[in-house]
């Protein structure tokens, strides 16, 4: 994408339960890495060693964080758990790294987190007034206490979490590693995808989207449910699911942008979906032109579909320097900016006297746009028409995509005919919102689309910057 204008997500969970005792540390990198996708700023691995917790966390990619020396020192073991992150919440300091690894009078416990939590100012000042101690400024350290608290009174760690569940509010699917168990909780919405697999050899493994169970010959095995509770031990695989009573609304930007095209969430196939919002694109933006090309990655699919739909032919304009990591994904503005222009590269043997269908998911700011058109433009394109995946950003996300301002938002700012101007686009067509919640039709589930609608499934705060927990601090 060249969507980094900017805004991003995410975080990818991993976990596995095996019927023996392995290198698991290995299984849960590889897994890992399939998730790279969805976070780019660290990682982490736990190893339960019989309940003791052996774990590596630090920042960077995957495989620079992890290297063989430091996965041979992680113990063998039968539970892990692991997370990539890109902080939607929280600075980029060590404290924030996941697993969040807890150890209290019950026993120890690992917690991986994928989503933002709504309600977690008020969570956190009344922890903090009990005496918690908090040492970092995420949402999972909130998490922690919420189930830790409930733990203390509970017989299992399973009825810890339900408990806890009706304390936190907002997005998350989890991962929670115990002295005995790896737990999998959905929230009852389902903002964020978390999916089940079988592992060849026996045993169980847990991540945010299906490629990590491909990546490691796991078998799907089902999604879990919007408001279920997994728990995977010695006896097998069980649920609990008493929070499945909600409307469920995944996030729709899952299928536009963030899960790898490769990926099956709720039924529906990630590249098929791309490539039926580009069959919409074609139909509400009709435009005479030569070539349709598509911004490497996520524009590729929907490039496909539009050509498709419209008949006109379909290329390959861009060279991607693969070195380069997603734009989306990466923290700060000057990082950003110095990628993308070293990102992409226009094949003018292409373009050259073309009047070009540029296809992306989406524009926050217009800059990355604009610049990718002005690339085209300086090859030789005789015309760019640009045509984007999703629709116009409106609104704030508060479930873990990092839209935090209408400030930032180039749509609450200019008609689309004044964005088209700003870009140096010669036209500028969205998919609407109507039919963005069309293009996986056989997903077992609805959809949010507030940051395209305003209209949110649950009950937002008026505002929620990032830095939240650092600038409350003060106040208390």
């Amino acid at each position: 994408m060249s969507m980094y204008d900017a805004i991003n997500d995410e975080c990818g969970v991993f976990g596995v339960y095996s019927d023996k005792v392995s290198k698991l540390a290995n299984t849960v990198y590889y897994g890992l890495y399939a998730l790279q996708h969805r976070g780019q700023e660290s990682c982490g691995i736990v190893v339960n060693d019989g309940g003791v917790f052996g774990y590596h966390k630090g920042f960077g990619l995957v495989n620079e964080v992890f290297n063989p020396e430091n996965l041979a020192k992680l113990p063998k073991g039968k539970i892990a758990v692991g997370h990539v992150r890109y902080s939607t919440t929280g600075a980029l300091t060590a404290a924030n790294t996941q697993p969040i690894v807890v150890r209290h009078v019950k026993g120890p416990m690992a917690i991986a987190h994928n989503g933002n939590l709504v309600n977690e100012l008020e969570l956190r000042r009344n922890y903090e007034l009990k005496g918690a101690i908090f040492h970092s400024t995420n949402d999972t350290e909130i998490i922690s206490y919420a189930v830790t608290e409930s733990r203390l009174e509970s017989g299992s760690i399973q009825e810890a979490v339900e408990k806890a569940m009706y304390k936190i509010k907002g997005a998350y699917s989890l991962i929670i590693m115990s002295a005995q168990k790896l737990i999998c909780v959905r929230d009852p919405n389902g903002f964020r995808p978390l999916c089940l697999g079988v592992l060849p050899d026996g045993g169980y493994v847990a991540a945010s989207e299906s490629c990590a169970l491909d990546s490691i010959g796991a078998e799907f095995l089902r999604d879990v449910i919007p408001g279920e509770i997994v728990i995977i031990d010695k006896n097998g695989i069980n649920s609990i699911t008493t929070h499945c009573n909600r409307k469920t609304s995944l996030c729709i930007f899952e299928y536009v942008y963030i899960a790898r095209p490769d990926s099956v969430i709720e039924g529906s196939g990630v590249h098929a979906a791309r490539i039926r919002a580009g069959r919409f694109l074609a139909k509400e933006h009709q435009v005479d032109a030569d070539i349709v090309i598509g911004v490497p990655d996520s524009g590729l699919e929907a490039a496909l579909g539009y050509s498709l739909e419209s008949g006109i032919p379909y290329g390959v304009g861009f060279v991607r320097n693969r070195y380069v990591g997603r734009t989306f994904i990466q923290p700060g503005q000057d990082m950003r900016e110095d990628s993308v222009k070293i990102k992409l590269n226009p094949i003018s043997d292409v373009i050259k006297g073309k009047r070009v269908i540029m296809i992306d998911d989406s524009i926050v700011r217009g800059t990355t746009c604009g610049r990718t058109v002005k690339l085209l433009k300086e090859a030789g394109a005789k015309e760019v028409h640009v045509r984007i995946s999703s629709p116009p950003f409106i609104s704030p996300c508060f479930f873990g995509v990092d839209i935090d301002s209408k400030d930032r938002l180039i749509a609450c700012k200019k008609t689309v005919e004044e964005i088209a101007v700003s870009i140096n686009a010669d036209s500028l067509g969205y998919l609407s919102a109507e039919n963005v919640v069309k293009i996986a039709p056989n997903a077992k589930c609805g959809f949010c689309t507030g940051c395209f609608t305003g209209k949110y499934p649950i009950e937002v705060p008026k505002k929620m910057p990032k830095d939240k927990f650092e600038s409350k601090i003060t106040q208390y």
